[in-house]
């Protein structure tokens, strides 16, 4: 029987800012950590260091001891948590439509050529496949 893979709680504003530091960084202590986010973030030493054990417990997270202190490293691919971001917002608040979504970011935002290439690309293979997953 296959396993299960559990369900990861949500990340809130706070850890998506965590998990993007360590996405670009790879395995890093909590002072690390720490000194990407003074950039971006007013937290103390003390916020971070208790975000990445919590993000641990929830299993976003993987530590691993070393010495006295912790290397903390994505458990979750980037692009795993994005998509499951964008499947929540999308079924929360555009009752899962896609369109609505999409038609925002072609319309609103400034697409480079490689991003509409992408899309062309993708929509071009969903129709190849009938429109179905």
């Amino acid at each position: 029987m296959a396993k299960r893979r559990k369900e990861l709680p949500g990340l809130s504003d706070s850890e998506w800012a965590v998990m993007k530091v360590l996405w670009d960084g790879g395995r890093m202590a909590t002072g690390d950590v720490y000194s990407q986010l003074t950039d971006t973030r007013d937290w103390a030493y003390s916020t971070v260091k208790t975000l990445l054990r919590r993000m641990v417990a929830k299993g976003w997270l993987d530590a691993q001891r070393v010495g006295n202190s912790y290397l903390y490293r994505p458990a979750v691919p980037r692009e795993r948590a994005v998509r499951r971001a964008v499947s929540e917002f999308s079924s929360r608040v555009l009752d899962g439509l896609l369109t609505p979504f999409v038609a925002y970011y072609v319309e609103e935002r400034d697409l480079t050529p490689e991003e509409l290439s992408k899309l062309e690309n993708i929509i071009r293979q969903q129709r190849a496949k009938g429109g179905t997953r």
